[in-house]
């Protein structure tokens, strides 16, 4: 099979490799859209033996392994976690996973190859801590894939949303997405339109730069509030002013959904299909690059493409 692979440099190259074969519990799918996250392009700096990239696509399960029941042949799935702890991500033909890890869908590929990693992390930062409907909501960075993903999760759910964007641009897709109210958080009337849009304040907030942002969302959380950070870098120290989370009994969560307690990543799985199955979901402006170009798709993700970068399969 064709497929993307990267090694002990991180250098992507194209190459033909011999298709895996699915074991006890796994699944084999013919992948039809890959999807491109951060960490995928992140992770790369570490090297490896051999790596196909890519935790998130969709596709078309072609066969299954011992255990698992053979009817889940030509099922429609979206992937996740492809990657994680194994060699075979999504941007090649064919990749295996547990089969837990195809979740049947009939929605298209390209919406499909954008879940995974957004979606489940949204998911997690909006619902571990209970219900949120009729609840204020704020997202921090709404034009970003987990942005995206977390302003129509929380409308799904019956929240009220207010995103926080860096130009027009990205206003139009967290509009787009179905907030209720858009600030520019790098203009002069921030504060004041924050101010107005919760001025009961925000029940949960959803944190894409707490290094930049625990000052504003400590002003903007309501009391009991939980502010859920799931983006960082590894230098990254951020001083927390203990009394001012402690007098309104704030949470401070930190969410990496690689790890968050099975129980929590199963509730995810199911939220998100049955946010799906409603036609909550949607992708954002997409780029879309061949196999052949995977490279290229990283890097557009590193250089902060605004939308989705998605590589095709043939």
């Amino acid at each position: 099979m064709r497929a993307a692979v990267y090694r002990s440099d991180g250098a992507i190259g194209v190459e033909d490799v011999t298709t895996p074969d699915p074991g006890p519990g796994e699944v084999r799918v013919r992948v039809h859209v890959s999807g491109v996250n951060p960490t995928d392009w992140k992770v790369r700096a570490a090297g490896s033996e051999f790596q196909v990239p890519n935790q998130d696509g969709a596709g078309v399960i072609e066969s299954v392994g011992p255990g698992v029941d053979a009817s889940r042949v030509g099922e429609r799935v979206w992937i996740y976690f492809a990657a994680w702890q194994r060699r075979w991500g999504t941007a090649a033909e064919f990749c295996v996973v547990p089969s837990s890890q195809a979740v049947a869908f009939e929605g298209a590929f390209e919406l499909g190859a954008s879940l995974g990693i957004p979606a489940l992390t949204a998911y997690h930062c909006l619902f571990a801590d209970g219900p949120i409907t009729g609840k204020n909501v704020l997202v921090q960075g709404g034009a970003g894939a987990v942005g995206h993903a977390a302003i129509e999760l929380a409308k799904w759910a019956g929240a009220r949303v207010v995103a926080t964007v860096s130009s027009p641009e990205k206003a139009e897709l967290a509009r787009a997405a179905g907030a209720d109210a858009v600030a520019h958080y790098n203009t002069d009337d921030y504060a004041l339109s924050m101010r107005s849009f919760l001025p009961d304040g925000a029940d949960r907030i959803v944190e894409v730069n707490l290094l930049a942002n625990v000052s504003d969302d400590l002003g903007f959380a309501a009391p009991h509030a939980v502010i859920s950070s799931y983006a960082g870098g590894p230098d990254d120290i951020v001083q927390v002013p203990i009394r001012a989370l402690m007098s309104p009994n704030i949470v401070l969560r930190f969410v990496l959904v690689y790890t968050i307690p099975r129980e929590a990543l199963t509730a995810a799985v199911e939220g998100v299909s049955r946010a799906l199955e409603v036609g909550a979901l949607t992708t954002l402006p997409l780029h879309r690059f061949p196999l052949e170009r995977a490279a290229e798709a990283h890097d557009a993700v590193q250089a902060g493409a605004v939308g989705k970068v998605l590589i095709d399969i043939p």
